[in-house]
């Protein structure tokens, strides 16, 4: 465990274990959930498909492609519960590879018109 105060930054890495240099790393999703189990009832999106949705979200420069390196805010959802856990999902690319889902970032769903 990951001792922490409310308001205090978290910071995470996380590291491409390989001797390819052409790969890359991108954090697509970040959730976290007072249930180790579930992260979908209870939980808070700090970055999904890409797209940040918690503002103290930050990313930092990394010198190797292979880490992602990124900090937000602890907020007031741990306050409520002893114990949180974080589940993140990276997606590993080719490097330079514009078409991949590393560089095309936030990705929105489009939403649906309803018929009257």
């Amino acid at each position: 465990p990951y001792y922490i105060d409310l308001n205090q930054d978290v910071y995470l890495q996380a590291y491409l274990r390989s001797s390819d240099q052409n790969l890359t790393i991108f954090v697509d999703t970040c959730v976290a959930s007072p249930d180790p189990h579930d992260f979908n009832t209870l939980a808070y999106d700090i970055i999904r498909n890409g797209c940040v949705r918690d503002s103290s979200y930050a990313t930092y420069y990394s010198p190797s492609s292979h880490f992602a390196r990124f900090k937000f805010n602890a907020f007031e959802f741990i306050s409520r519960h002893t114990l949180v856990y974080l589940q993140c999902e990276l997606v590993v690319c080719r490097l330079g590879d514009r078409s991949s889902r590393c560089y095309r970032g936030c990705i929105s769903r489009s939403k649906r018109e309803t018929s009257s």
